[in-house]
């Protein structure tokens, strides 16, 4: 039973501060829905906001928001200009300043929260550590949602190293490079913000380490089984460098669209999934951009049947399409062919006349 002073104890209350675009806000917004729903937090939600005028790139962000429970608050924080910027400036470098720019709107409304609830944590996404400070005036601990893998984190923290180790466009690095616990990968197929490293973007990402070792924690959209090797050495830690606790979390996804088609067409993708044979499926994720050009799509659809899993579906759907041949012609058997079939499907190996 609960006793009177617990009765008075107010529920614990999380602020949360997602950089500008939907693939940010959309994950915290689960996260927070995570928090409320099994833990039986507060949660409040401050969105930094550019003015562009019009308002209206806020609209699909309201969307997301009210579909929200009622113990998750949100605020849109007065709308800051980037006028100042060049039009060409990274769009790494627009998210960044947006919230740095909006940080003594955050001070402001962060105190009032302090003074009126039982605030226990401030939570921003990889982008948002500039916020730290922030968090550290008002006294409460800062938390990153990480919500790309835990190899992209390893990396970013290991940024500054191969900074000062390599003087060349990362991109025109001959040999790969190993980072602990990752496989090894080539300096062309580093993240787009680090490839020009003359840009305000790629200083930004060189401060992260600095920034990111002053979190309470870092959560990780990710899961152990998925990223062993990763998220093993960042638990660890190495001699010289020891990062703050590192947490995978995921598969956080987002859950609760008001578009009944879109669910019924999701459920039917997770079923049939569920039906296909283990280890026969290839998970390909485009990022928060979602989208390839047909070049590209041509080039991703020929590397995966160059494999030997495509040469083996090709060998295959020869054999059926031989047998089906043989099934229609003048003196085929239907019957034979169809055991043909049946045989070829499991054992393309198999001569059969």
């Amino acid at each position: 039973m609960e006793t009177q002073n617990s009765k008075q104890i107010p529920r614990a209350h999380v602020a949360m501060v997602p950089t500008p675009g939907m693939g940010h806000l959309i994950p915290l917004a689960q996260l927070a829905k995570r928090l409320v729903r099994q833990h039986n937090f507060l949660v409040s939600i401050f969105i930094p906001t550019i003015d562009d005028g019009t308002g209206s790139f806020m609209q699909p962000q309201r969307q997301v928001l009210e579909s929200l429970p009622t113990s998750i608050s949100t605020i849109f924080l007065p709308p800051v200009s980037l006028d100042d910027l060049p039009d060409n400036v990274p769009i790494e470098t627009r998210i960044i300043l947006t919230l740095v720019r909006s940080l003594s709107s955050l001070r402001d409304a962060l105190k009032v929260l302090t003074e009126s609830t039982r605030l226990v944590a401030l939570v921003v996404d990889c982008f948002g550590s500039a916020a730290f400070d922030v968090a550290n005036e008002v006294g409460v601990p800062a938390y990153i949602f990480f919500t790309t893998t835990a190899m992209v984190l390893s990396f970013l923290f290991h940024l500054p190293e191969l900074d000062v180790k390599f003087s060349c466009e990362y991109r025109d690095m001959p040999e790969l490079v190993q980072l602990p616990g990752c496989v090894p990968v080539h300096g062309r197929d580093f993240i787009d913000p680090v490839q020009q490293r003359k840009n305000e973007a790629y200083r930004f990402l060189l401060s992260f380490r600095k920034q990111y070792r002053l979190a309470a924690g870092i959560m990780v959209n990710s899961f152990m089984e998925l990223e062993t090797g990763p998220f093993k050495a960042l638990m660890e830690g190495e001699s010289s460098f020891k990062p703050p606790p590192v947490y995978p979390v995921g598969p956080l996804i987002q859950t609760g669209s008001n578009n009944e088609t879109n669910n019924d067409r999701s459920l039917e993708c997770l079923k049939w999934l569920d039906e296909q044979p283990s280890e026969s499926v290839l998970f390909v994720c485009f990022g928060s951009g979602g989208t390839l050009s047909q070049e590209q799509l041509n080039e991703l659809a020929l590397g995966l049947e160059m494999r030997e899993e495509g040469k083996l579906l090709r060998k295959k759907m020869r054999a059926l399409k031989d047998a089906a041949a043989n099934a229609l012609s003048p003196d085929g058997s239907s019957t034979k062919s169809l055991a043909q079939v049946a045989q070829r499907w499991k054992n393309p190996e198999i001569e059969t006349k």
